[in-house]
């Protein structure tokens, strides 16, 4: 029996609502092994981001070492990288192991506001990494910045998507939970978009939803699905998860990853 194995290379969430440990929960949720390379550590809760401290390097290229040496995987996804060596230790492990199945979540900034990608590593995130991906899923946000113009309607994600297409990944979905009265996700394969509509929940349990999201992508992908179909299971799975959210914390409370599966 082949086993399903997925990789997160991210940063760690103390407060357990995202990073590693919402990919982990997700990958765990959705039936497949998960491992892990951190690229740093976080003291973070619901409220925001306190303090960062990136991992060295040449460690990172250690994590990778030790689990695709070992372990492989089928499918890989990436976080928070916040600097340009990580962004390049990152993108060189990934063609040394030939990771074919790469979602690039392009963490830019958290939930509270915090930087959690620098400025100077934009750049080498869209140089370096963007052209190995098989999906990028940014939000509205993170799509305007790189694409280079302001997105706020079905329209401006429609034109972002093209231009972050053109940066090198075979799909992007740009994800529309900030727009003001829908939670419409539009994908691009460089030719024709497909849309995945879905109701705007009136919710503080969002914390950790775009870790969630490209996790349980890279999930389905290493399952063996499609990229669209992996991307409608994805769609359900966090729409599940942040229903029945877990009301901690005195900000954004986290998503309920086991919604649907567990008692």
């Amino acid at each position: 029996m082949t086993v399903a194995k997925a990789l997160t290379i991210a940063g760690s969430d103390s407060g357990g609502g995202a990073g590693i440990q919402a990919d982990l929960k997700t990958f765990m949720a959705l039936g497949v092994y998960g491992t892990s390379v951190l690229t740093a550590v976080t003291a973070q809760n619901t409220l925001g981001v306190q303090s960062v401290v990136e991992l060295p390097p040449e460690f990172v290229a250690q994590e990778f070492d030790s689990v695709l040496s070992d372990i492989g995987t089928h499918a890989a996804k990436t976080g928070m990288l916040s600097s340009i060596p990580l962004v390049q230790v990152v993108s060189q492990k990934i063609q040394e192991y030939r990771v074919r199945q790469l979602v690039v979540d392009p963490v830019m900034v958290a939930k509270g506001g915090h930087a959690l990608l620098r400025a100077e590593a934009q750049r080498a995130l869209v140089e370096s990494l963007l052209p190995l991906a098989l999906i990028v899923t940014p939000n509205l946000h993170e799509a305007g910045l790189l694409a280079g113009m302001d997105v706020v309607t079905r329209t401006d994600m429609e034109e972002a998507a093209r231009r972050i297409e053109r940066l090198g990944p075979a799909y992007v979905i740009v994800k529309g939970g900030h727009l003001e009265n829908e939670a419409c996700d539009l994908l691009f394969d460089g030719q024709a978009f497909r849309a995945y509509d879905g109701v705007k929940l009136a919710t503080v349990c969002t914390h950790g939803a775009g870790c969630t999201f490209s996790a349980a992508i890279t999930a389905g992908l290493a399952k063996g699905l499609a990229v669209e179909n992996a991307v409608a299971d994805a769609k359900k799975f966090v729409a599940r998860a942040m229903a029945a959210g877990v009301l901690i914390g005195q900000g954004h409370a986290p998503l309920n990853h086991r919604a649907g599966f567990l008692p």
